[in-house]
């Protein structure tokens, strides 16, 4: 079995589960989402292979056709959600309200949010959308960096632990992508340096791989059982557009998994291998000329 198919298979078993039990799809044809968050879920709704509008796709592949109400806003932090609830979600009248943040309230350091500070956001934000008659799902914050042992991943595992709890006292749903990123990630060839970049364009903000790991998390925690994931994860593999590389050649998902797998057996990000092979033809294509 090629590293790519077991990468899928990987991303498809991962641990998002809800604290609710849904016997059924908890989402059903005719629902509004609205997509709380940050740049990353604003970059998540803006182009097909953004996790938002994969969640969007992944429905559709399975016949439930549901409204997408964006709203996420870079840079954004849990007292900015808060201020910009009633504008941006409960004006909306949503069925559901996906809510991720966290990052940033960690990331930006002296800039940010303090734990006790965040857990009053949080849980004003899940008690004004539930007031509301807003179902919510909380997405556990995804990594800052893909090495989980750095500071900030360390620290923000105190915020995710705290995600949890609210989630069993108020009776949320809850995507685990923080896990689910950790198991995604794979360690370096022997020998070789640790890749960057597995998941993500830059440490924080999702690569195409990383925008599917989301995407399979929420699925999996609305309830779609490995027949239904396998069938969205069918329709994203051969959306043309759903992932770029550079030199800004289009590619679909079937072609940068193999392209990340090819990569990883180098030690190298897909971008470095592009890269390379881009130069390479380059070199070639110069050498045949007159």
């Amino acid at each position: 079995m090629t590293r790519y198919m077991l990468l899928a298979m990987c991303l498809l078993s991962v641990p998002s589960v809800p604290w609710v039990a849904a016997e059924e799809v908890a989402v059903k044809t005719g629902d509004k989402i609205a997509f709380l968050g940050d740049s990353i879920s604003e970059a998540g709704a803006g182009h097909p292979g953004g996790y938002v509008q994969l969640v969007i796709s992944g429905l559709k592949a399975n016949q439930i056709q549901v409204e997408m109400i964006p709203a996420g806003i870079s840079g954004h932090k849990s007292n900015d959600m808060l201020a910009r609830l009633e504008r941006d979600v409960l004006s909306k009248k949503p069925t559901w309200m996906t809510l991720s943040c966290g990052v940033n309230d960690v990331w930006h350091g002296a800039n940010g949010v303090p734990l006790p500070a965040y857990q009053k956001n949080i849980t004003e934000i899940v008690d004004k959308a539930q007031a509301a008659g807003i179902k919510v799902m909380i997405l556990t914050s995804t990594l800052i960096g893909e090495d989980a042992a750095n500071a900030n991943n360390k620290k923000l595992d105190q915020y995710n632990a705290f995600l949890h709890e609210l989630a069993k006292e108020k009776k949320c749903l809850i995507a685990d992508l923080n896990a689910d990123m950790k198991a995604a990630i794979k360690p370096a060839p022997s020998g070789k340096k640790p890749i960057d970049r597995q998941l993500t364009s830059d440490g924080v903000h999702m690569g195409p791989l990383g925008d599917r790991l989301m995407a399979v998390g929420i699925l999996k925690g609305f309830g779609l059982n490995s027949d239904q994931l396998k069938k969205a994860n069918d329709y994203w593999l051969d959306v043309k557009d759903l992932a770029r590389v550079d030199a800004n050649r289009a590619l679909t998902l079937r072609q940068y998994e193999k392209l990340s797998a090819l990569a990883h057996s180098r030690g190298q990000s897909v971008s470095a291998l592009v890269h390379d092979a881009l130069l390479k033809a380059i070199d070639d294509l110069l050498a045949t000329s007159p």
